[in-house]
């Protein structure tokens, strides 16, 4: 049997850095954060088709990421209680595994898989093996690689993108498919005891060539649409020729460049710990730079309450994986930002233990899939997970 994943397992694959304490304001309880997450969770495992699935039977990601929230909340009586209900969650992501790997119902098919890789190996159940071994293949055989095979020329060259490797890599789908790979890498060493070789993994250097592509420090990378702005600069946009952000033009040259935003620039801060890029690299610098003066739980920053429970998700998620415990703002002062995301998360739960955006897009107006984001976020804000594991 593999050992289950406990939250420092989880994130056992990233080499943790050393803190500065710092704290001035009333602490949250950890009582009152596991509360929050033990209402979360019942309002997940209550609101699961009957069938095992979450909202949509077509999207396996939805399912993928509640199991993946719930074994992360690790709230054992209600384990217990919905144990079927768990069970039939991963009945369904198994009925739609395909023979080469993938996990999906003829869309999205690498966001699909890489959702349901996460949650079959934080399932703790051997049963699962050849099901992640082979869906680790599908990941590994999906990073791009347009130009000249083996060689980083193309700016899309070492992502992810949403369904074959033909098509453009973003950071999304790059971060979920590189988040998948570093998780069922855990789960297979967990069980092998780091004894045998994995056989499919990542190009991991090409992975830090599409980062550099998508990030704004110019400097380091031909991609021509990366801004020069000294208010962009470190942060992150979505592939390497569209932020969602938007563009500025240069009205005397007419280049464009495109704009950092919040939640990206925190999803390609968590892709370098997953690549194991140190915490002092001038690219980790600067993306910490960035979301340290941009810092705010009010909106995505560039995107108002767009994918603001992304947002904060990701936020909790890469701060956490770089051992970053104070923030410092704009204006120079130290920011406890894991106190305040876990009061402002406990404060945004609604009365059924719920989590929604008003502002719908990126599907955030579903309650299934803010709530197991949050779930995640204060999962890591549960326990120090700076501790030595």
């Amino acid at each position: 049997m593999f050992i289950k994943l406990k939250l420092t397992v989880l994130l056992g694959y990233i080499s943790f850095f050393s803190i500065n304490t710092f704290s001035e304001e009333r602490p949250v309880s950890q009582e009152s954060i596991r509360q929050a997450i033990a209402q979360g969770a019942k309002f997940l495992y209550q609101n699961q088709n009957a069938t095992g699935w979450w909202t949509d039977s077509e999207l396996p990601a939805l399912t993928g990421l509640a199991l993946v929230a719930l074994e992360m909340a690790d709230i054992k009586e209600l384990d217990i209680k919905y144990d079927s209900e768990r069970r039939r969650a991963y009945d369904y992501l198994v009925s739609l595994a395909k023979s080469d790997g993938s996990i999906h119902d003829g869309r999205l098919i690498n966001y699909n898989t890489a959702c349901s890789l996460m949650a079959f190996s934080v399932s703790g159940e051997v049963r699962y093996r050849s099901l992640i071994e082979k869906a680790r293949a599908y990941i590994a055989g999906s990073q791009i690689d347009l130009g000249k095979r083996g060689q980083q020329d193309n700016s899309n060259d070492g992502g992810v993108g949403y369904n074959d490797k033909y098509d453009h890599s973003d950071m999304n789908n790059t971060l979920m498919a590189i988040e998948a790979m570093r998780l069922s890498e855990s789960a297979l060493r967990e069980k092998d005891q780091g004894k045998k070789t994995l056989k499919h993994d990542l190009d991991w250097k090409a992975l830090e060539h599409f980062l550099a592509s998508c990030q704004n420090l110019p400097e380091l990378s031909d991609n021509p649409n990366l801004s020069n702005q000294p208010v962009d600069r470190g942060g992150f946009i979505y592939h390497p020729g569209e932020s969602k952000a938007g563009e500025v033009s240069n009205e005397k040259t007419n280049r464009v460049a495109l704009r950092s935003y919040g939640s990206i620039s925190y999803a390609g801060m968590m892709s370098f710990a997953y690549a194991r890029v140190d915490k002092n690299d001038e690219r980790v610098s600067a993306v910490i730079d960035w979301v340290s003066k941009n810092y705010t739980l009010d909106e995505n920053p560039g995107m108002g309450q767009e994918g603001l429970y992304y947002y904060f998700h990701l936020m909790s998620k890469a701060l956490t994986a770089h051992g970053v415990k104070i923030l410092k703002g704009s204006d120079s002062k130290l920011i406890d930002w894991r106190n305040q995301l876990a009061a402002k998360l406990i404060t945004l739960q609604n009365k059924d233990g719920s989590w929604k955006n008003s502002n719908k897009r990126w599907m955030e107006g579903d309650s299934n899939l803010t709530t197991s984001y949050v779930l995640i976020a204060l999962s890591l804000l549960k326990k120090n997970p700076f501790e030595a594991y």
